[in-house]
């Protein structure tokens, strides 16, 4: 509780002084704790100082007070006239005092100071607790996890080491408040009013709760929820000027004559109607986002028995026209989906060669961005929480090796493809529905490269994922789960080089644990004879 308040402080003390963005990244995360544990030890050094040195001067007092017990009727004469209690007493005040002075101004915090000061340059921001904030909100709606279940600590996948507390709650109410998500300032203002009348403590109070969740409540149309919370809160702080104006508001609306109310007299509240807001996103956006986390959930798969029926797996490599390589040593090849065809290849990148690759990539992650298709240009997104860093042949020995086998395996040119892209996801990392090629309006999308559009992805997976963070098909309702060593491979480009509306995917959010892959995107140049042009539209 100590670090946990220590680390609030420092929050508030240093804004601005660290570098942004460090929950869109679980491998820069994994720092603070490290921190954290590293200051939890120099303040519990502190403690156990603290302590040592609150003896000493305790035993010193301990023994002044045992010399004046028996003395204590002597007057000052008659004590210093035994010429053993003079000498202790000269020997005190000319001795013991000075060094009870320089024990007393002894201060043990500037090793902990010094333990602050080499850390704080990677505590995190404002944005960060923001966007830590949104992101448990996030995971809340796509895995439906009730508030109480996430305050208790209770996920699919695993078990929080701590739980939300009531300030906790709160502060996620307050995050939710000033975004004007008032879906989620009135759930979690209700799960803040629930830890409070369960007993818990905290600086928050309940008025401070209800004036958040009566305004909620109003903002989500429910006029004659938010004028008994809003009565509730008077009853609690009479004198609240804001409430009391929400209430003669409310009154308004409800259809009530102020005066007639005041006198405590009662009147009709039917047919009044009630403003309920416009939801934000349209009916079909509404649809597209449902399907999208229940796909997340791993819901709603559209795999039948018929299809079912045409995923096969195989060894890739084995007729003589194979490459070399692969003839030797082929590899597994497992078909996810028949059309588009996208297909998984087990074991294609080993735990030493991913911790390679990881290791390489920590030190140039950056924030990863998405084209805009109005500008052109580069740009941070909220439906892309990760981030990223571009890995060259000359780089290592270990991208080179990879770039071979992608080219074995696919049997494309890798000389045209862009970097190997290797992508670490934060808290609730995700990236939201995309296509990988460059769609009809983005006509421009890659013609700085030269190499034309993207003609094909290939999605290495380097590590397990506790829960969640699946890969899925938003249009065709399929379902890849991340599997450590295997990648996955499609095409995005029909034959006759339109793109494939149908590859349309997404990265869930990670619920629980550390999501790394790296991705390889194929250009067309280059493919010209190893995946020659079919200009019917029905060719795959």
């Amino acid at each position: 509780m100590v670090s946990r308040i220590l680390f609030c402080i420092l929050l508030v003390t240093w804004p601005g002084l660290v570098p942004s963005e460090i929950f869109t990244s679980i491998g820069e995360m994994a720092e603070l704790r490290l921190a954290e544990r590293e200051l939890v030890t120099s303040l519990e050094q502190l403690i156990a100082q603290e302590k040592e040195r609150l003896t000493k001067i305790q035993r010193w007092v301990d023994s002044i007070q045992e010399s004046k017990s028996s003395t204590t009727n002597l007057d000052a004469e008659a004590f210093v006239g035994h010429p053993a209690q003079a000498f202790l007493l000269i020997h005190r005040l000319g001795h013991a005092w000075p060094n009870m002075a320089s024990l007393l101004a002894h201060n043990y915090t500037h090793e902990f100071l010094s333990s602050l000061s080499a850390n704080r340059e990677i505590f995190p921001s404002d944005e960060d607790r923001l966007g830590a904030a949104k992101a448990l909100i996030r995971l809340q709606d796509t895995y439906r996890l009730p508030p109480p279940s996430l305050a208790a600590g209770e996920i699919p996948g695993g078990l929080w080491m701590s739980q939300l507390s009531l300030d906790d709650s709160f502060a996620l109410t307050r995050v939710a408040y000033v975004e004007g998500d008032w879906y989620h300032t009135e759930t979690w203002a209700a799960q803040a009013l629930r830890q409070l009348q369960a007993g818990e403590t905290g600086s928050v109070t309940e008025v401070d709760i209800l004036d958040h969740l009566s305004y909620a409540v109003y903002r989500r149309g429910d006029i004659h929820r938010a004028h008994s919370l809003t009565m509730q809160l008077l009853k609690l702080d009479p004198q609240n000027v804001r409430a009391q104006n929400n209430l003669v508001h409310f009154m308004a609306a409800l259809g009530y004559a102020t005066k007639g109310h005041a006198e405590g007299r009662t009147w009709p509240t039917t047919g009044i109607r009630s403003e309920i807001p416009r939801s934000r996103r349209s009916g079909r956006r509404k649809h597209f986002r449902t399907s999208y986390e229940q796909l997340c959930r791993g819901e709603g798969a559209n795999l039948t028995e018929r299809r079912r029926a045409k995923l096969v797996c195989r060894y890739v490599g084995g007729s003589p026209s194979s490459h070399p390589l692969l003839v030797i040593a082929p590899f597994r090849e497992e078909m996810e989906w028949d059309s588009p065809r996208i297909v998984r290849y087990h074991d294609v990148i080993s735990e030493a060669e991913a911790s390679r690759v990881m290791k390489l990539a920590k030190p140039r992650l950056n924030r990863a961005t998405v084209h805009d298709p109005l500008t052109g240009e580069l740009t941070v997104a909220q439906y892309r929480v990760s981030k990223s860093a571009w890995l060259r042949e000359e780089h290592d020995w270990i991208v080179k090796k990879l770039n071979r086998r992608i080219e074995t395996i696919t049997g494309l040119n890798v000389d045209t493809a862009e970097e190997l892209q290797v992508a670490n996801y934060g808290l609730a990392g995700q990236y939201e529905p995309h296509f990988d090629f460059g769609s009809d309006n983005e006509p421009d999308a890659f013609e700085e490269l030269g190499t034309g559009n993207r003609i094909a992805t290939f999605l290495f997976y380097m590590s397990d994922v506790t829960a969640g963070g699946y890969t899925v098909f938003t249009d065709l309702h399929a379902v890849v789960k991340p599997l450590k060593g295997s990648a996955v491979f499609w095409y995005n480009l029909f034959p006759n080089g339109k793109g494939d509306y149908r590859t349309r995917h997404a990265g869930c959010p990670v619920l629980m644990g550390s999501k790394w892959v790296s991705n390889k995107w194929l250009h067309e140049r280059g493919q010209e004879f190893r995946r020659r042009c079919d200009l019917s539209p029905f060719a795959e």
